[in-house]
């Protein structure tokens, strides 16, 4: 897969730092499992070793086998039973088909105590439309409601508008494939608009942003060159111009929004790095990001980290973490860079 990266002005190639087993036997795998959790104590090593390193279809048909070849027990029970902590929720994460699992943490962050915007932003603008048409049915398939009337009930203003602008179709998702002169022209026509809605008059028309930047996610090429044409009128870069004019939930979710346009490997790298600077570790971003990339992006995730940082983010895992969950977590993330260099920035068509 490949992802249009604004800071580049190119397509990058996406690559994952955990890709399928290439000598894969589901019979074997779910043998083994059950033989790392059967009689006294737990077998960590071997689970890591088997679940950390298959692709999610080869582990949802090591889930089946496991089924069949153990007399109808359930895996996902098993290790419930034997894990703990967030070894646990790591795992458990894995063995969780993407869109139910990112379907979850949409739920945690509407339902949890207090709305966790950003993580609404991160899942829901970061992934293609199509995908996310299918995460939305999965959430309502797991929790009853649609995802849009949790979205309406939880969150209020032009942040309400501009998730839910994100769940529309664009009819203008065309324009990231067309010519050039035609998506230059275009993204004249926007940047104008969004001129003219903020520091071209007095006040802030939101819902033009919103209207606009909406569809970022899908229109990820067109974005960028709004973005270049902005600031060739304005003399202002976007996020300066949302900086002036404006401020809490929908100031912050632009914000990220336009990180993801411009890079998102590195808006990835950024939320990691929050995840584990300072006092403490946010495991749940932590496992949430390493989880939902690792069979992506994590590759570039990594590259961007070590540019930005210059530490690996091998290195931030080992000293943020511990035990089998740190074994799990290195495993994901893959082997440090040959000597330690930082390597090219992204990987290019």
């Amino acid at each position: 897969m490949t992802l249009w990266c604004g800071d580049y002005g190119e397509y990058v190639k996406e690559i994952p730092t955990l890709m399928a087993a290439e000598e894969f036997d589901p019979v074997a795998d779910a043998k083994a499992l059950r033989k790392a959790m059967k009689g006294f104590g737990t077998d960590e090593e071997a689970i890591i070793n088997i679940l950390c390193k298959r692709s999610s279809i080869q582990r949802q048909a090591i889930t089946e086998m496991y089924y069949k070849k153990e007399l109808g027990r359930d895996l996902i029970a098993d290790l419930k039973s034997e894990l703990s902590g967030n070894f646990e929720d790591l795992i458990l994460g894995l063995m969780t088909p993407r869109n139910k699992y990112l379907a979850q943490h949409l739920y945690k962050a509407i339902k949890g105590i207090g709305t966790s915007e950003d993580v609404l932003v991160e899942i829901l603008f970061s992934c293609p439309y199509e995908e996310i048409v299918n995460v939305a049915a999965a959430y309502e398939s797991m929790f009853g409601n649609p995802l849009i009337q949790d979205i309406k009930q939880d969150t209020s203003g032009s942040f309400k508008r501009l998730l839910l602008t994100n769940l529309k179709k664009s009819g203008d998702s065309v324009v990231d494939c067309g010519e050039n002169s035609y998506l230059s022209a275009k993204a004249q026509e926007e940047a104008h608009i969004l001129y003219k809605a903020g520091e071209g008059q007095i006040g802030t028309d939101e819902k033009a942003f919103v209207n606009i930047l909406g569809y970022a996610a899908q229109r990820r090429r067109q974005t960028s060159a709004i973005f270049q044409e902005y600031t060739q009128i304005s003399g202002k870069t976007i996020e300066q111009a949302l900086k002036s004019e404006m401020s809490g939930d929908i100031l912050n979710g632009l914000l990220d929004i336009v990180k993801i346009i411009r890079n998102q490997p590195a808006y990835f790298a950024e939320r990691l790095e929050l995840a584990m600077k300072g006092f403490g570790t946010n495991d749940d971003a932590l496992i949430r990001i390493i989880v939902s990339r690792c069979e992506i992006d994590l590759a570039n995730i990594k590259v961007e980290y070590e540019r930005i940082y210059h530490k690996t983010l091998r290195s931030s895992v080992e000293d943020e973490t511990s035990g089998d969950y740190r074994r799990a977590l290195l495993t994901l993330v893959g082997p440090p860079s040959v000597n330690n260099e930082v390597p090219a920035p992204l990987f290019f068509l």
